[in-house]
């Protein structure tokens, strides 16, 4: 793994330099994307720094937006990867047109896609890692870098619950705040949801399936989500509905997309399922994770293979009490 200095010394020999995020971007995505590049063009006025994305922000486009990027653009580029495990999440598929690629992320590294890494799985977002960088590199950190990377580190922490939040993070939290960022306006950002995304969580709890072993899923269709006016990014509001059931211990939702297939949201309150997530083109954290599904088939694959860990998880859990 690179250290910092190793980074920052490649981003010194590039006068042009191209930040690429995941596809369908949470706000770590685009968070840590966009206080990277802003940190950037605050520190090297002279160089060209560029966000790229191929898919819309969606409702998080009060964190960023997207640069206009062109093939030419690449030519003797660096292009720096944040919060993106694997090579299928990279939005925007020129990221390796340039002439280096530097990844950093928080993901388990089990696509080393990159010529230089930075990855700490122990990391709770990627937006934190790169607070972390620029405080390591004394590069200042003005309100205006602060705002996204707070707004990542709240997203994937999901306010601050999840079991990778440390101390550390709440320093850095404090750091950050402390640049007069409004932190009120930010997590209203993050949880308002629209009456339409609203009704949706219902009707994802309406259809929601409970296994006897902890294990549910629920499916919203195309037509779910025309009748409420809801986009495939807006779906993704209801990934943690099913977790709010004392009784649920892991969870799928599936989202269907225009072309028929779905994209799977994995979610988990103890038992481990990221690997689950990388036989399905995909991956994550150990307890959050994304992938993809063809069919219908391949969603009651799913489903079966999160039932099976949450029995196995049940059993070894039952006979340690």
């Amino acid at each position: 793994m690179a250290t910092f200095d190793e980074i920052y010394a490649k981003i010194k020999e590039y006068p042009t330099i191209i930040l690429h995020r995941h596809t369908s971007p949470d706000p770590d995505a685009l968070g840590s994307q966009a206080g990277l590049a802003r940190a950037l063009k605050a520190t090297f006025p002279d160089k060209r720094i560029l966000c790229a994305g191929e898919d819309d922000e969606g409702d998080l486009a009060w964190i960023n937006t997207m640069d206009q990027v062109t093939a030419a653009d690449y030519q003797g580029a660096l292009v720096i990867t944040t919060d993106t495990a694997n090579t299928p999440r990279v939005s925007n598929k020129m990221y390796d047109k340039g002439d280096f690629l530097i990844k950093i992320d928080h993901h388990p590294d089990v696509d080393p896609y990159a010529d230089m890494s930075y990855v700490d799985p122990d990391s709770p977002a990627a937006s934190q890692i790169i607070v972390e960088f620029l405080n390591a590199e004394k590069i200042a950190i003005t309100a205006d870098i602060a705002y996204p990377l707070y707004a990542g580190i709240v997203g994937d922490t999901g306010r601050f619950m999840y079991p990778e939040t440390s101390a550390k993070t709440f320093e850095i939290a404090a750091q950050l705040a402390k640049t007069g960022i409004n932190i009120t306006e930010i997590a209203r950002n993050i949880s308002d949801v629209t009456f339409e995304q609203a009704k949706l969580q219902a009707k994802a709890m309406d259809e929601m399936v409970v296994d006897p072993s902890g294990a549910a899923y629920a499916i919203l269709t195309q037509q779910d989500l025309k009748e409420l006016s809801v986009t495939d990014d807006q779906a993704s509001v209801t990934v943690s509905t099913p977790g709010r059931i004392k009784d649920v211990i892991a969870w799928n939702v599936f989202v269907e997309k225009s072309d028929g297939t779905y994209r799977v949201h994995y979610r988990s309150k103890a038992p481990v399922i990221n690997h689950l997530a990388e036989q399905h083109d995909g991956g994550g954290h150990a307890l959050a994770s994304g992938a993809n599904a063809k069919d219908l088939d391949e969603v009651k694959q799913i489903f079966a293979e999160v039932v099976e860990v949450t029995k196995k998880y049940r059993k070894e859990h039952d006979s340690n009490k």
